[in-house]
């Protein structure tokens, strides 16, 4: 069992990270940690996802389908499904440091923008030692991601600053399929960011969907509960393991569906129905 802790006004923590507390605190769902180490290591990495998410805002990535998708060709592979693999003699962290420092040469749509952010956060949490001991071979495409990243997704009706949320738009026009939903980092202020949607409400994001429905719907677009985060008990522990040392990893089949702006659980439930077991 974990042991729950209540806020303590000693703890060294910037203004961010004391939002992050706030909503921890504000749930009424308890979350529990095995230690304070535990918990701190859970804020820093969530407030490095947003800290992802704000400077992926301010640069200039594009939003664009897979069919359409660059990237730079000094540490990345293009494959011909639009998802990028990690060139051989590239390490991870110089790769992923590149998508920000050289913005505007790559384009990609907002499911790859969030696990890009995710394992930007995470570099910026591990260190480039642990990172790259632990995180090699890279393939960016939609949800496709390290076992070591440990991505969950499931319906809750909270949720905390750093957790990817999506936004449904069940009518969708079929001209502009990639606006079927959007996948989006609620940020310390209660707004999101998605890519291609800059930072906005949660209001705001809706207009938009709304705006991109076929002729004739009645339904709107809307957040829904559903939340993907990463197993922060897991990337702690690499803390404390011997990057030398690394166990085996059984590594996920690169799956290519073409759909742009999908949720986890949808990803989820297509490698399913290809008789694709999860590990």
């Amino acid at each position: 069992m974990g042991k729950s802790f209540e806020f303590q006004d000693n703890l060294e923590l910037d203004q961010v990270e004391k939002n992050i507390m706030q909503f921890m605190q504000e749930d009424h769902i308890e979350y529990s940690y095995n230690s304070l180490r535990e918990l701190l290591f859970e804020i820093k990495l969530r407030k490095n996802i947003i800290k992802g998410a704000i400077e992926m805002n301010e640069a200039r990535h594009e939003f664009t389908i897979f069919e359409q998708a660059r990237c730079n060709p000094n540490y990345w592979q293009l494959t011909k499904a639009g998802g990028f693999l990690l060139r051989p003699d590239v390490s991870p962290s110089d790769a992923i440091m590149d998508i920000y420092k050289n913005s505007s040469l790559y384009a990609f749509e907002c499911a790859t923008a969030s696990v890009i952010i995710y394992y930007y956060a995470t570099l910026q949490t591990l260190g480039h030692h642990i990172f790259n001991a632990y995180f090699q071979g890279l393939y960016l495409y939609s949800w496709h991601t390290d076992a070591d990243l440990g991505l969950v997704t499931f319906y809750s009706s909270g949720f905390l600053p750093g957790d990817i949320v999506y936004f449904d738009n069940p009518d969708f026009n079929p001209q502009t399929p990639w606006f079927r939903g959007v996948n989006a980092i609620l940020l310390d202020d209660s707004r999101f960011f998605g890519h291609g949607f800059s930072i906005k409400t949660n209001e705001k994001i809706v207009q938009v969907l709304n705006k991109q429905r076929r002729q004739g719907s009645t339904r709107s677009a809307a957040l829904t509960s559903l939340l993907t985060r990463p197993s922060f008990s897991r990337l702690s522990a690499l803390t404390n393991r011997q990057p030398t040392s690394i166990d085996f990893k059984i590594k996920q089949p690169f799956i290519h569906h073409n759909l742009s702006s999908i949720s986890l659980l949808n990803y989820n439930n297509y490698i399913f129905s290809l008789g694709y077991q999860l590990f």
